[in-house]
């Protein structure tokens, strides 16, 4: 790629699929100076129930063609992606690829704020098995917070039930139903549910629908926008580097067609997209 410094430098924001764009609206809302490029990895999505390396291996390949395409900055809008793969990209392949740029999650911004949402010191986390199982976040927010009890759990066909857009149908009020039983079942007294997949933000009328209305639903587009925004307030070295044309491009590594048609519901307007080839 030309390297001319008039070229815009894009943020970048990934996700293995669609639910980053939740997230992407959230930062594009607060920051829309900006000029920002998202991918989606939907060829090899999801990512929830692969192991540690091969997430690994797909993070990275995808954050070296966000530096390909200009950018200095990738934010992970996945939280599979955060939860297996960036710090093994932050401690490891950075300092090799280019110790100047850099890649942040949405796990660490998250746990920096929860003591925000609950009284009781009591958390539910809901989350992919990939994301569940990496306890991630039982760590961030215990680092933050050791005095909130964390109660992880999955819902592996949340994010079926989005994807293929049958999350508006009845038939998904019985997942979501399910995974919200069983966590209040071994967990009664918490106050407060993190929403730990960007894809979940669609599910929520349906999720409130079964949950006490003491309970507040956490999602993650508006905490991660105002993380950034502070990041890039903190670091004016990183801030200078991006582009100011206000300027969307969408990637995916399938089909167009297809992305369009599906990004539109989480983005909330209508997308144009291109084929991204890693």
């Amino acid at each position: 790629m030309n390297n001319d410094t008039q070229i815009a430098r894009p943020i970048g924001i990934f996700d293995s699929g669609y639910g980053g764009l939740t997230v992407f609206k959230a930062i594009a809302d607060q920051l829309p100076q900006y000029d920002y490029i998202y991918l989606g990895d939907n060829a090899r999505a999801p990512y929830g129930n692969r192991s540690f390396d091969t997430v690994h291996q797909y993070t990275l390949e995808c954050v070296q063609w966000f530096f390909n395409m200009g950018c200095p900055l990738v934010v992970l809008a996945c939280n599979t992606a955060s939860a297996k793969a960036l710090r093994t990209i932050q401690q490891k392949d950075l300092p090799v690829i280019d110790p100047e740029k850099r890649v942040l999650g949405v796990i660490r911004p998250t746990a920096e704020v929860i003591g925000q949402y609950t009284r009781n010191r009591s958390v539910g986390v809901l989350g992919t098995k990939g994301t569940i199982n990496s306890g991630s976040y039982e760590i961030e927010i215990n680092r933050f917070f050791p005095d909130i009890k964390v109660y992880p759990h999955a819902c592996p066909m949340w994010v079926p039930l989005v994807e293929n857009n049958e999350y508006k149908d009845e038939g998904a009020d019985y997942f979501v139903k399910k995974y919200l039983q069983q966590l209040l079942s071994k967990a009664p007294d918490i106050d407060a549910i993190l929403l730990a997949c960007t894809h979940y933000p669609l599910l929520v009328d349906k999720i409130k629908k079964y949950l006490p209305v003491h309970i507040n639903i956490i999602t993650q587009g508006e905490i991660v926008a105002k993380s950034l925004k502070d990041y890039l307030h903190r670091h004016p070295e990183m801030e200078k580097r991006i582009g100011r044309r206000e300027q969307m491009r969408f990637y995916t590594t399938d089909d167009i067609a297809d992305f369009n048609e599906h990004a539109s519901t989480f983005f909330g307007r209508s997308i144009v997209s291109q084929h991204a080839h890693l």
